[in-house]
């Protein structure tokens, strides 16, 4: 018998330059044990000529790699019998049903899900009294998978100090280089920090009470990652309220058109006389929209979605399209883009229903994923055609101020390509006489990855839509 001992639980390099000499020596699966710790087996000199030389399939070597990383004792030699009989059935990772095969292939795709749940539910909280700036985050892999993840964590917040601690290992990086350090304990992170409730605030504003199904749910959040999770607190009381929130939905449908506008819409689409006749109120705008076919995103959304809002508004927001929730409510803002628009309009003193809402682009431009539709960017042709609704909304509503949230509303207000960065805090006159401000979307503060980044633009966000009002006003 012999006995093997490995460096550390995810030694891959260990496992094999011992399994190379093993089977080189010809020593069977059965007579190998596996372990950790101690010196790493070191046979005896094999010289050059006696070696067998002998080589694997790519796809055994990156299978190995995945499997090194599960929690099962039995990983090692697992590995180790497929490598032995890979020798005289060089096909065999072919083989589905063999149980081998099999088990190293459930063992590999337990360990990417392990790694796909690290990168969607650590959580970084900032270490107070530390500078430079520091985030830390506690996470409890279902497998050793701190290593495997790691590449994720480190190009998408290249410019953040953090770590992250783990029971099996940590990783760490000080904005220049990465590094690896044993196992740690959930004291050494912090608990709470201000970021928790933009979290919160997030998981609420994208929670959906007409999609919600529990088990699949839990499926993908397992509760066992609750405790780290700082919107955990709120699903109980987001699934209790899901058929009162649903039914409130379904009774806020959109206002419907007269007959008559119905009617007139319908035929200047049929005609094609869009430019002939403006609309000149809003039951035009709202009948005119559903029935748009200026561009073709009519054929894949649920409906048009027009502008809202209190026709006197002085302050008028221009989003780029509809959204999921929006194209199925047939209302603007009522999404995950919505609830953050709400947080900070409300933060930066400005009455929600004092502002007219609405979007440079009436109808949701998707692409299906599944059961998934996921959200594309309207083209320059597809804004231009649907500005002459844009163009309408203003004339009927006639703002002081309008704001366009992001490049493609800015696009559709100001008719052309106009850098937000560069123009913040700007009020940029329209030929209309009224003025224009440029700020990100809401739903780029959904997508900034890096928290300190995050917390910046949202800052920048709400100074906009004050300034936005204080020139309203």
């Amino acid at each position: 018998m012999k006995v093997i001992r490995l460096a550390s639980e995810t030694d891959f390099a260990g496992w094999r330059a011992a399994a190379r000499e093993l089977r080189a020596r010809a020593m069977p699966p059965q007579v190998v044990v596996w372990s950790v710790g101690g010196e790493l087996f070191k046979p005896d000199p094999i010289p050059a000529s006696s070696r067998a030389q002998f080589s694997v399939p790519a796809a055994f070597v990156e299978l190995a790699q995945a499997v090194i990383c599960h929690r099962s004792s039995e990983r090692f030699a697992l590995l180790y019998r497929l490598l032995w009989r890979l020798e005289k059935e060089p096909e065999l990772l072919h083989i589905a049903t063999d149980p081998d095969v099999a088990r190293a292939r459930s063992m590999a795709n337990q360990v990417n899900l392990a790694v796909h749940k690290m990168h969607a539910f650590v959580r970084f909280r900032l270490l107070e009294g530390v500078e430079p700036e520091t985030y830390v985050a506690w996470f409890e892999p279902a497998h050793r998978v701190v290593e495997r993840a790691a590449p994720h964590f480190l190009e998408r917040f290249t410019g953040m100090r953090f770590s992250i601690l783990t029971p099996d290992g940590c990783l760490h990086w000080d904005g220049e280089e990465a590094s690896f350090t044993p196992g740690a304990d959930p004291s050494q992170a912090p608990s709470a920090d201000a970021l928790d409730d933009l979290w919160r605030t997030y998981y609420a504003s994208i929670f959906n009470p007409a999609r919600l199904k529990v088990r699949a749910m839990e499926k993908e959040m397992p509760k066992k990652y609750w405790r780290n999770l700082p919107e955990a607190r709120l699903i109980p009381e987001l699934i209790a309220q899901a058929g009162e929130r649903t039914d409130s939905m379904v009774a806020q449908t959109p206002s419907v058109p007269s007959k008559r506008a119905l009617r007139a819409a319908v035929r200047q689409a049929r005609d094609g006389v869009y430019d002939e006749i403006p609309p000149v109120t809003m039951e035009e705008v709202v009948a005119g929209v559903d029935v748009c076919r200026r561009c073709d995103l009519w054929r894949d959304a649920t409906q048009g979605v027009p502008g809202e809002g209190p026709l006197d508004a002085k302050l008028m927001l221009v989003g780029e399209q509809p959204g999921d929730q929006e194209d199925l409510a047939g209302k603007p803002f009522v999404g995950p883009a919505g609830g953050i628009l709400d947080k900070a309009l409300a933060q930066a003193g400005v009455p929600r229903e004092r502002t007219f809402v609405t979007n440079a682009v009436k109808h949701f431009k998707h692409e299906p994923r599944g059961k998934r539709r996921l959200h594309k960017t309207p083209n320059a042709g597809e804004v231009k055609a649907c500005r002459w609704w844009l163009d309408a909304e203003r004339q009927i509503i006639r703002p002081r101020v309008v704001v366009a949230l992001g490049a493609t509303a800015a696009l559709g207000v100001f008719g052309k390509p106009t850098p937000i960065a560069a123009n913040r805090q700007k009020a940029i006159q329209l030929p209309d006489q009224s003025q224009g401000v440029i700020t990100w979307h809401p739903s780029f503060l959904l997508r900034v990855p890096d928290a300190e980044t995050k917390e910046r633009a949202y800052g920048e966000f709400v100074e906009d839509l004050r300034f936005a009002w204080k020139l309203a006003r």
